[in-house]
């Protein structure tokens, strides 16, 4: 039997905001269903999770998904998941639980007189997206898992590779729910510093390359799972929006087991291609060393929204895929299918990947 796979990449945004929306079959898809496994990761603002729906319905050709995945604790990726629950038959979902681990974190923030109580409640007010899904979970009793290292679905085809719960507990003070933590705080100033300063364009070409090593993110975002798929030799990663030390963490438990980064033959870009969430010494532990001119080893998706003003993605970000070997396909409005061994589709066409930019933001 051949193994194949279909990663749909669905159009997701709100304006100018992006959001993701992922669908994933494998095994012998041009079998039977019982031969192939659905999983969804993240299913975008809520008129995405009625796409996802449609989607699978009429391409997977099910309305059982075997697995879905919230990532983290965003609107713009959790939302969608509330019809996805509701309206097909889901066999298992992986999602944090902050409220759970407040135990652990009353005694690390700023202020010395907040109660376990109100910990509790700032992150059911404001994850209120989550403790949705938790909520018709529970009511339609599926079971639920919290995605840390060592979680593995599929005999382990599909694994967890961050967080661990360390480090998600680490993260907990500094979620913007929360009472800010002193490196939040610093954290934010620097980006208000940053963000007044005039933007100015840069050149690129292959061999200058601008990205730096110094982008930050948020808690929220480091606090991101991160998965890795394994289909008959073939490696998939998907990195929602973990910025560079969840990365870093991932990659030094790879390498750890001896992992063949050669086999990564699909890379998500992380948090919609942003340059804070990303550097050229991760790229190269990760993507690979660059390449010549042109040369095509693997493929790197990105969800962007339509109406996107041209933060994301990142010209950088994408200019540094591309010299190691990673074509770049963004959104923007249109569903993005990277696939192996799959059934073709009616009306679908090749998607052109996003080129190599000579000019870029500072």
């Amino acid at each position: 039997m051949n193994m194949g796979y279909e990663i749909d990449f669905l159009p997701v945004g709100e304006g100018e905001k992006s959001g993701d929306a992922i669908a994933i079959r494998f095994g012998n898809l041009h079998g039977k269903r019982e031969e192939q496994k659905v999983i969804v990761v993240d299913g975008g603002f809520k008129e995405s999770g009625e796409e996802l729906v449609e989607h699978i319905k009429k391409h997977y050709n099910t309305d059982t998904v075997d697995l879905v995945i919230s990532t983290h604790p965003d609107s713009d990726h959790s939302s969608g998941l509330e019809i996805v629950l509701d309206k097909l038959k889901v066999n298992h979902l992986w999602m944090h639980k902050p409220w759970e681990h407040a135990d652990e974190i009353d005694n690390m923030f700023v202020s010395g007189r907040v109660t376990n109580t109100s910990i509790r409640e700032n992150l059911r007010k404001s994850l209120e997206d989550v403790r949705k899904l938790e909520t018709i979970a529970k009511r339609k009793k599926i079971p639920i898992t919290e995605p840390f290292i060592g979680v593995s679905e599929f005999n382990e085809m599909l694994t967890v590779l961050g967080p661990t719960e360390d480090f998600y507990k680490e993260l907990l003070p500094a979620f913007s729910c929360l009472p800010e933590s002193e490196k939040d705080r610093n954290i934010f100033s620097r980006t208000l510093s940053e963000a007044s300063d005039f933007i100015r364009k840069i050149a690129e070409d292959w061999d200058i390359e601008t990205l730096d090593d110094e982008g930050e993110t948020s808690a929220e975002n480091d606090s991101s799972t991160i998965l890795l798929l394994r289909i008959d030799g073939r490696s998939l990663l998907f990195t929602a929006d973990a910025g560079q030390p969840a990365l870093k963490n991932a990659i030094s438990l790879l390498e750890g087991a001896d992992f063949d980064f050669s086999s990564l033959k699909f890379v998500q870009a992380p948090h919609h291609g942003s340059h804070r969430n990303i550097g050229p010494v991760i790229l190269d532990r990760l993507v690979g060393e660059k390449q010549p001119t042109d040369t095509i080893l693997k493929s790197s998706h990105v969800s962007v929204s339509k109406e996107e003003n041209g933060k994301h993605p990142s010209k950088k970000v994408t200019n540094a895929f591309k010299r190691r070997g990673a074509s770049v396909h963004a959104t923007r409005g249109v569903g993005k299918l990277h696939h192996c061994e799959a059934p073709g589709r009616e009306d679908w066409v090749t998607a052109t990947p996003l080129p190599l930019y000579l000019e870029v933001e500072e």
